[in-house]
């Protein structure tokens, strides 16, 4: 597939595509006219980078877990990253859970009372 029809398969934007094989993320083949070609593996492997940027990881470190899941084979530096990762992610978690919570809370207070009809007016 076409860069343009791989953006619109995953919500990817065409200048992030390039971003990506720019950094190493992402490969494609030239066609012989030097267009970008993409297998269907590539919207997959998309949504993977996409979920890992917004979890905060640095591409570098993609780079690294990319090859990796590429190949099966991690050495203890990759181990040591993907745990610190893992790791970082979990806390977050956590806070956002927390953040969740209180929201929920705070809803629940200010949600009008069934019973007797008093509460917050708009």
């Amino acid at each position: 597939m076409r860069i343009g029809e791989l953006a619109a398969a995953t919500g990817a934007s065409v200048r992030a595509l390039r971003y990506y094989e720019e950094q190493g993320l992402l490969e494609s083949e030239r066609s012989a006219s030097g267009q970008r070609r993409y297998g269907p593996e590539a919207v997959e492997q998309v949504q993977w980078i996409r979920q890992l940027l917004a979890a905060g990881l640095p591409s570098r470190a993609i780079v690294k877990l990319r090859k990796c899941d590429k190949d099966g084979k991690a050495t203890a530096e990759d181990v040591a990253i993907m745990t610190a990762e893992r790791d970082r992610i979990d806390e977050l978690v956590t806070r956002l859970t927390a953040t969740r919570d209180r929201l929920d809370s705070m809803v629940a207070a200010s949600a009008p009372d069934a019973a007797d009809g008093d509460g917050p007016r708009a």
